[in-house]
């Protein structure tokens, strides 16, 4: 490496993922601040990326982190496959796409453990009308006119419809927004789509920001450690075409790098626990006990059956199909797979669900590391209520090894008996008409697989990751929080963390677009702005 070529700006982030760019975009709307956006990866103009369909087909490629989590007790000693987006647009560009904010009393929740009333459902509900547009237009839950588009299915698979009438007949309401009054219920996802293409967070933020001259996008540039002078970040080093650069902050280092990537910037800049830093060899520039711990992610269980007639979305990307997507922007290339969900409770006594139910008309297996080998439908039970954590720790004080993850998964047995309970209702809907008419056998757990011991053995050899990894730099004012309500590094000045790792807790469902809202609420108070939900309420 040659010496550090060094650059000013008053704001340096970190990510061009889900945050980052909704960051970086709000941040040049001020053509006072010189900001700088830096991406390890690198363009997102890739069809893989465009053709919602073809999300899978991007993972464990160069756009993707490709990160594998440790060998986890709970699962009799399963590592499991975590793909993130390595590239603009981050996990926005390869994810699948489900416009999912959770429920009010997620955000009422974080408001309560953070003691910041500002985090609260009526104090993050403009927020999320103001970068939405979607194209069922504005009511006192969505908004229109944001840089997030959000749009129905194009052209949704006919098991999708069937599998939603099966569950409203087996008792299950029928909710037509996931992201309105209530949460619980069946029915069908909107995505973030536009006209039928991928609209991710590089499509909102990033990309209409392109030519503003006070934004400067750094693509293929890692960032290794954040520069900190008297207790103050006053920039950070990256790497990029074999030479070191420094990019200097007059006012604000934002991180933005994701639930992995941020706790192992800090940890690798000396900020984290003491002890680890040490053992890797690592200089302590502040003991802050909390970073890469209390990780938490969604796990999942498909329940997969066979079909007896029909085609699924199997063989989606056939030359024919290619051609009509690319000319009308429908057919089953616009298919985000997840085409439909249900939200529920594992046991009636509870007061909110915690199941989310994703159905899906193509066998998926084994988090797609190969093609679908027959036709299938597949439910997959996910736990947004979880109690098991994890951790991320380095592996080394070498920024190019990938950290180490432990998910924790099953740590805490009620996720367990929870997730068998999810099954047992997947097992319900699917024995229900129009949809039984559609399925033949259970392929997976399998019809010899039965009571609540087959179950938990079968759970704990089948369980994946939805991908959901959040809190390993949790906001809150206790001494394990990594921030404060304002997004501020606890004993840092000029540095914030503003991704999915600042979550205090799971919310229930996908987590895309509140990622995208945080990257909003930091924009705002970076700028000083306040948005006054009544007023906001109010148009």
């Amino acid at each position: 490496m040659t010496a550090p070529e060094s650059t000013e700006f008053d704001v340096v982030v970190v990510g061009a993922g889900s945050a980052g760019c909704a960051v970086a975009g709000r941040l040049s709307e001020d053509p006072t601040l010189r900001v700088l956006l830096l991406e390890a990866g690198g363009s997102d103009d890739v069809l893989e990326v465009q053709i919602p369909a073809g999300l899978y087909k991007t993972w464990r490629t160069r756009l993707d982190w490709n990160y594998t989590t440790e060998p986890q007790p709970g699962l009799d000693g399963r590592r499991l496959f975590w793909p993130r987006g390595k590239l603009l647009g981050g996990s926005s560009s390869i994810n699948a796409m489900i416009y999912m904010r959770g429920g009010r009393c997620d955000y009422d929740e974080w408001a309560e453990l953070t003691g910041d009333p500002s985090w609260s459902y009526e104090h993050v509900l403009p927020l999320f009308r103001r970068m939405e547009d979607n194209a069922r237009g504005a009511d006192r839950f969505h908004g229109v006119g944001g840089p997030l588009r959000v749009e129905d299915l194009r052209s949704p698979h006919p098991w999708t419809r069937a599998v939603v009438e099966a569950a409203v007949a087996a008792g299950y309401p029928r909710n037509d927004d996931f992201n309105g009054a209530a949460l619980e219920g069946v029915g069908q996802y909107q995505v973030t789509q536009r006209r039928g293409r991928r609209w991710s967070s590089a499509a909102a933020y990033l990309h209409p920001a392109g030519r503003r001259p006070n934004l400067t996008v750094r693509t293929g540039a890692l960032t290794t450690r954040v520069l900190v002078e008297n207790g103050r970040a006053i920039g950070v080093e990256y790497r990029a075409g074999g030479r070191v650069h420094t990019a200097h902050a007059a006012r604000e280092v934002v991180l933005s790098g994701g639930a992995i990537n941020s706790p192992q910037l800090l940890m690798l800049s000396g900020i984290g626990p003491a002890d680890h830093l040490r053992e890797v060899g690592v200089d302590v520039v502040h003991d802050l006990p909390g970073v890469g711990g209390g990780l938490q992610d969604h796990p999942l269980v498909p329940v997969v059956s066979t079909v007896r007639s029909g085609t699924s979305l199997r063989l989606a990307e056939s030359p024919v199909n290619l051609a009509r997507w690319k000319a009308t922007g429908r057919g089953p290339l616009t298919s985000n797979l997840a085409e439909a969900g249900l939200f529920t409770r594992s046991d009636p006594a509870l007061t909110e669900p915690d199941l989310q139910f994703h159905f899906l008309p193509v066998k998926f297996w084994k988090q797609a590391e190969i093609d679908p080998d027959a036709e299938a439908f597949s439910s997959l039970v996910v736990l947004v209520r979880v109690h098991s954590r994890g951790s991320v720790r380095l592996r080394s004080a070498d920024p190019t090894w990938a950290p180490v993850i432990d998910a924790g998964y099953l740590t805490d047995e009620r996720d367990l008996e929870a997730l068998v309970s999810g099954v047992e209702q997947a097992r319900g809907i699917a024995a229900t008409e129009p949809l039984a008419s559609v399925l033949g056998e259970e392929w997976s757990p399998g019809g010899a697989v039965q009571g609540r011991d087959g179950l938990r053995a079968s759970v704990r050899n089948t369980l994946e990751s939805l991908y959901h990894p959040v809190s390993s730099c949790r906001m809150g004012t206790d001494e394990q929080a990594v921030v404060d309500p304002q997004l501020r590094v606890r004993g840092i000045e000029g540095l914030r963390v503003a991704d999915a790792s600042v979550m205090p807790t799971l919310v229930r469902g996908n987590t895309n677009a509140p990622t995208m809202m945080i990257g909003e609420r930091a924009a705002d108070l970076i700028l000083g702005r306040t948005v006054d939900p009544v007023l906001a309420a109010a148009g």
